[in-house]
């Protein structure tokens, strides 16, 4: 799975399918944000966010749960 990193840990991670998407990011970054999430009708695992191409993740969701992945790593 592709994804971004810093150092030797990966801060985010993504997917394509047939029908949807996945952002893959730490369990800390999916419950601090799970209202967010929710709010605009996406559905979370406990490791990413499910979305795809007709109702896409925003960028500034992206951008929180990123920086929230990368601060529970300690980077």
């Amino acid at each position: 799975m592709p994804g971004f990193g810093f150092g030797k840990s990966i801060i985010a991670g993504y997917a394509a399918f047939g029908k949807q998407c996945g952002l893959y990011v730490s369990n800390g970054a999916i419950a601090a944000h799970a209202n967010d999430i929710e709010a605009i009708g996406l559905k979370a695992t406990k490791t990413g966010v499910i979305f795809s191409p007709k109702k896409p993740i925003s960028d500034e969701l992206i951008a929180m749960l990123a920086l929230a992945s990368r601060k529970e790593l300690g980077l």
